[in-house]
């Protein structure tokens, strides 16, 4: 029975909806774990410096495929040359190394992005639309992720567009999550824009806590957000993403080699709205943005 290595930085209660969905593609292409294939699955629970160990240890499993996000990519890349690698990640994989172009990315890496950074613009605009009376915006980012810089020079361009000044703030651990709300809340911030990675996703409820407790009105990237509680979100499907994964893992197991298939964009954006905070947060959701919305939660 192949073995495929899941690897990830997160821990399995903040993924396992990724999981889900992965599986799901698998099956599609005709393999159903404990049937025909196994997933060893290793998780870093938030600590990206154990992502070379247990890929060292994924490799030493010999596993027919690994299949990760950028960082534990990253990781994986640096451990084997030969085994095929599945990305899945939100950020160019041709500007940070992984792949040699889209079309024939080469080598034994390929995968799917999700790139929340191309939507900023929208991003913005929706959540000026919502809380026009915003003079001052915020935008917590990951300093971690290989496109910081990318994404806050889309963000000044976007914020410059409206005409509204933004202050960005960082935060890649739970102590610096709750000391840049703090500093949020000092600056008089009146909306928050979310960045993307899987920190930010593991943290999505107590982001959501926290932008709540402080009424701030805020946009994530990711469905999962607004299900937990937050205002908002517009971007890729990460879920239809990692579910695409799962289908380039099974065509791997038949055989075809990871650096000719091409690397896939996105195809699926979700625009979700979460009425009962915007209620809570005395926000009265327009009618037009509520029929535009792939999903209005109640």
């Amino acid at each position: 029975m192949p073995v495929i290595g899941f690897l990830r930085v997160t821990s399995l209660n903040d993924s396992a909806h990724l999981v889900t969905a992965f599986q799901r593609g698998l099956k599609e292409a005709g393999f159903v774990e404990g049937q025909n294939v196994a997933i060893e699955y290793r998780w870093a629970d938030g600590q990206n410096e154990r992502l070379p160990e247990l890929a060292a240890d994924l490799v030493n499993r010999q596993v027919a495929v690994i299949v990760g996000h950028s960082n534990a990519v990253q990781a994986a890349k640096a451990a084997s040359a030969t085994i095929p690698i599945i990305f899945v990640v939100g950020n160019d994989p041709v500007r940070t190394g992984l792949v040699a172009n889209f079309n024939r990315p080469g080598g034994n890496v390929t995968g799917v992005t999700f790139t929340t950074v191309d939507v900023t613009s929208k991003r913005l605009g929706q959540l000026h639309e919502l809380v026009p009376k915003a003079e001052l915006i915020g935008v917590l980012l990951d300093p971690n992720l290989p496109e910081f810089d990318v994404e806050l020079r889309d963000v000044e361009i976007a914020a410059k567009t409206i005409g509204r000044r933004v202050l960005f703030f960082k935060a890649a651990s739970p102590s610096e999550l709750n000391a840049a709300f703090g500093s949020i809340v000092q600056a008089g911030v009146g909306a928050l824009l979310v960045g993307g990675g899987p920190f930010f996703l593991s943290q999505r409820q107590r982001l959501a806590v926290l932008s709540a407790r402080h009424a701030i009105p805020s946009s994530y990237t990711d469905r999962e957000f607004a299900v937990a509680g937050g205002l908002m979100s517009y971007g890729p499907s990460q879920t239809d993403a990692y579910r695409r994964a799962g289908i380039y893992a099974g065509r791997i197991l038949k055989g075809e080699k990871a650096g000719d298939l091409p690397v896939e964009q996105p195809t699926k954006f979700e625009f979700v709205i979460n009425v009962g905070t915007a209620a809570a947060l005395d926000i009265a959701v327009p009618n037009s943005m509520q029929l535009i919305a792939d999903e209005v939660i109640q």
